[in-house]
């Protein structure tokens, strides 16, 4: 899976819209949405309200992780724990980045929920190296991936991969009764 999947996943969260048009109940594949009318709030998913957001037939609000106070817990409470926190969404690098580059004039101090973000991206993604190099130098055999969420697992994953692969290698090469690691000796 690579980033763009990961973010078209993150596409399918629900956001709060206050739209400027009206219009019944829609009906999808994934379910009913609306009914839209102006000036009260109503759910939809990402994608809808970044499209609507393009057509300037709504304004998004965002989400309530999505604020400097809490960002600011979530970066601290990162930094002081060896292990990992759980993240402000599930997708919250994603969905910065989409609200933040086609809606950052509907949120309120974009530019430190920007940073905050960042902050904690960097600190989660560095815990996740040494924890990956641990492993590896520890020769372990399997992992708890807990509270990591699915792009901070993609960011690695090819790494850990072929670490992996070269221990496997490596390992079965020096079974007993082996020289070469291509099978017994006769």
């Amino acid at each position: 899976m690579d980033p763009t999947e990961v973010e078209f996943l993150a596409e399918k969260e629900i956001v709060k819209i206050i739209p400027n048009f009206s219009l019944d109940k829609i009906y999808l594949i994934g379910g009913d949405l609306g009914p839209f009318n102006p000036g009260l709030p109503v759910q939809v998913p990402v994608w809808l309200a970044l499209n609507l957001k393009q057509r300037q037939k709504c304004r998004i609000l965002p989400p309530q992780w999505m604020d400097v106070d809490k960002l600011e817990e979530v970066r601290e409470m990162e930094r002081k724990e060896d292990s990992f926190t759980p993240p402000p969404s599930p997708y919250y690098m994603e969905l910065t980045k989409l609200l933040l580059n086609h809606a950052s004039d509907n949120i309120p101090k974009a530019d430190e929920i920007r940073t905050l973000v960042k902050d904690i991206w960097d600190t989660r993604i560095a815990k996740l190296r040494l924890s990956a190099d641990s492993f590896i130098s520890q020769q372990e055999a399997h992992a708890k991936l807990d509270n990591l969420t699915l792009m901070e697992i993609n960011t690695t994953r090819s790494f850990l991969l072929g670490s992996l692969n070269c221990m496997f290698k490596l390992r079965s090469n020096m079974q007993p009764g082996t020289s070469t690691g291509k099978g017994p000796d006769y």
